[in-house]
This record gives structure tokens, sequence and C-alpha cells, in this order.
């Protein structure tokens, strides 16, 4: 399923992205050599991996939930993609800020000289899995309810008994998926006979409806 695929990159680009160094902090006291510190994406967007969490709990929850609870999964996982695309872009654009990058590398105020250089390619990938994300989101907003959720043979047993006993009662509120041989089973064993049509009748052996000829 292309949601959940989308799903996956994305989750597996911010995580790749946030093991990553974004930002490479070069300082000197001016009495010794220069000292280098790399920061990562988790270090420099803190919120990534925990972000990447969420988009792995949101591929189970897709096909957990339907209905208006999965236009709300569709909604958090869009807000997902724009809380990662903003300092990806940030960086990319306006590149690393030397008070930042010193403050996150915890060095001491007193050195003489902090220079910080953004990496291109860490922010590129989390900004494609933003990307991804966000497209992910608008396919689940859009998804038809009829495709959402778990299907059937994943109710509980009593679900499905309840199911069976409205299939073979030819309810309107019947199960819309296509009648499978457990369906009949369950309407079986909650004494329903799933022959008969909404008014409680059997069709005759040439398949058609009582008291019609099947020359009419």
């Amino acid at each position: 399923m292309l949601t959940t695929l989308l799903l996956g990159i994305a989750a597996i680009a911010l995580w790749g992205s946030s093991r990553m160094t974004w930002v490479q902090v070069t300082s000197s006291d001016g009495k010794t050599l220069a000292r280098t510190t790399d920061l990562d994406g988790g270090t420099w967007a803190a919120a990534m991996t925990p972000l990447a969490l969420t988009l792995l709990a949101a591929v189970a929850a897709s096909f957990a939930v339907r209905g208006w609870a999965l236009r709300v999964v569709g909604l958090l996982v869009g807000l997902v993609g724009i809380g990662v695309a903003v300092p990806a872009v940030q960086l990319l654009v306006s590149g690393a800020d030397d008070d930042r990058a010193a403050d996150l590398a915890e060095l001491s105020s007193h050195l003489e000289e902090v220079s910080a250089e953004a990496s291109v390619l860490p922010p590129l990938l989390a900004l494609a899995g933003a990307l991804a994300a966000l497209a992910a989101g608008v396919l689940l907003m859009r998804k038809p309810k009829a495709r959402a959720g778990l299907s059937s043979k994943y109710d509980n047993p009593a679900a499905r008994r309840e199911a069976a006993a409205k299939l073979g009662q030819g309810s309107k509120d019947a199960p819309d998926e296509p009648v499978t041989q457990r369906m009949l089973w369950d309407a079986l064993d909650a004494g329903e006979d799933p022959t008969l049509d909404t008014e409680g009748e059997k069709p005759d052996v040439d398949g058609n409806e009582p008291g019609k000829d099947s020359r009419s």
C-alpha cells in the first residue's frame, strides 16, 4: 500500500538523518590546536528521532482506525512532516548559527574563535522524509472509508457473531465486505441462516426469489 510505503520511507529517512552530522563546529582558545565537534541531527533538531518513531506508530494506526480517526492520524502525520521540514529548510537556507552551535556543543564562553559549518546531505534527507510524510498524511485524510480499518477477520469473536447475526437476518447493517466461508460458519454458529433473504425466505432451486417464475 502506497501510504504504508511513504510512512516507512519517511521514518527511515528521519532516523537516518538524525544519526548524520548536520553541523560541524570548530573552536579555538588561541593556545592549543583547534577542536572540532560534530552535531548530529538528533542534537541540532532534537525532535527528529521522536518524530521518526511517531511515523512508525502511524503505520499501525492507519490499519487500526477508520473514519474521522483516520483523518486525525493523517493530520498528525502532516504536522510531523512540517515539524521536520522547518529546521531542515532553515539550515539549508540560512546556514548554522555560530552561537547556537556553540551552545549545543557545550563549548566554553571564553573561546576566542567559534565557527559552524552546515552539512547539506543530512537536512536534504530529512526534507525528503518530510515530503513523504506530508504525502502520506494527505492520502490518509482522503482514504475511502470502505478501505479504512482492519478487515472483519481481525475482529474479536463477539463482533464477528454480531456481524454474522446481521448477515443471517438479511439486515441492511450487514457487513459490506464479500461474504466468506468464515462469515457463513459464524452465521450458522450464531443460529442464523445466511441463505435467507431480507424477508426471511429462501430462493428456489433456480436462484429466483420466492413467488417468481424463472421464465418471467
